[in-house]
């Protein structure tokens, strides 16, 4: 049980109306137990949202790319729930196989799924989880193949989502009854 209850329905008017714009339009399924956890404290949420959603559906990085980072980082930090959600969501909707999601979880950046940019992007990944930084050679192999911009971006994209590992793991919330499995159990 996290030690931060989501909110529950019902919900005030305007606790339904910030939960569905956190929401894809048309999806008719209870929002997020994350976005229903952040409404507890409005302003935070909504000024969360303007910077998720930002990354999710205007960013110049490849969605494929974009997702690999995620549930990478998600792995890393353990955060069951949000590597969850997307994996069940997202990754299909951007060919992230199978396979690759396991190896998100089980696999390094020398892992037979990726191919040389992914490489890059795990090696950047792990090492920003491990030491806050991005050594000359992980940044020089990243640099082959994104622009500054998309480089720009991968760093607040993996700074963002440890963020949200921060949340979801920091008050224990509960996986989606929906979500991917988490590899390993």
């Amino acid at each position: 049980m996290a030690r931060i209850a989501p909110l529950a329905p019902p919900y005030e008017a305007d606790v339904e109306q910030a939960l569905r714009k956190g929401m894809p339009p048309g999806v008719t399924e209870e929002p997020l137990a994350l976005f229903r956890l952040l409404q507890r404290h409005p302003e935070l949420a909504s000024r969360m949202r303007v910077l998720g959603a930002g990354l999710l559906a205007h960013g110049e990085l490849p969605a494929l790319d974009r997702e690999i980072v995620i549930a990478r980082v998600t792995a890393r930090c353990g955060c069951r729930y949000e590597w969850g959600v997307h994996a069940a969501v997202f990754a299909p909707m951007v060919g992230l196989t199978p396979e690759r999601l396991e190896a998100t979880v089980t696999g390094d950046s020398g892992h037979p799924a990726w191919s040389e940019r992914h490489r890059a992007l795990i090696a950047a990944v792990d090492e920003l989880h491990d030491t806050a930084t991005v050594s000359d050679a992980a940044w020089a192999a990243l640099a082959a193949h994104y622009p500054a911009s998309q480089l720009l971006e991968f760093l607040v994209l993996a700074g963002w989502y440890r963020t949200i590992a921060y949340v979801a793991d920091g008050v224990g919330l509960d996986e989606e009854p929906w979500a991917a499995p988490y590899p390993g159990g």
